[in-house]
């Protein structure tokens, strides 16, 4: 879920109208100061490389703002020339659970066909809502139970083990 939407889920939409940009903007501040101390998660360049070299469009549909996406692209995973291409929230008028940034996506993919990996219920909803199936993994805090309910397909523990397994998925 983006921060277009996360306020008025969390506070109400009071709180969202009277202080919404500025919990934002104090947000974007402390992450910030936290970045340099997050890392991918274990096997996350190697499922771009897998995926890759199975000749798959890798399109990145992210509620990330531009600036925090070019670090974690450039300096986290060194991706860039991996990825065909990408959306941010910083493209598109809704972000997750919205189906913007998945239909976005999929135009820059030139296909109505895909499968979008994610990993929380707001990824599931978010493809669902655009036609398309979601395979998540447990990186974002959510339950495999959870997951499920909210439409994944197949759920697997992390970006490495999807990566051991993709001859099991919709991606082999």
């Amino acid at each position: 879920m983006g921060g277009d939407k996360y306020v008025a889920a969390v506070a109400g939409d009071e709180v969202e109208q009277r202080l919404g940009n500025e919990l934002r903007r104090s947000w974007e501040r402390h992450f910030d100061e936290l970045l340099p101390e997050i890392q991918p998660c274990d096997g996350a360049r190697e499922l771009i490389v897998q995926l890759k070299a199975r000749s798959h469009c890798v399109v990145v549909a992210t509620s990330a703002i531009q600036s925090h996406f070019d670090t974690f692209i450039d300096n986290k995973l060194s991706a860039r020339e991996l990825a065909d291409d990408w959306t941010t929230t910083d493209d598109v008028e809704n972000s997750k659970p919205a189906p913007d940034l998945v239909t976005a996506a999929l135009a820059k993919a030139g296909t109505s066909t895909a499968v979008m990996i994610g990993d929380t219920p707001w990824d599931c909803q978010a493809a669902d809502r655009a036609g398309i199936q979601t395979i998540c993994l447990l990186t974002g805090g959510f339950s495999e139970a959870e997951l499920r309910a909210a439409g994944a397909a197949a759920v697997y523990e992390s970006p490495r083990s999807l990566t051991d397994q993709v001859d099991e998925t919709a991606l082999a």
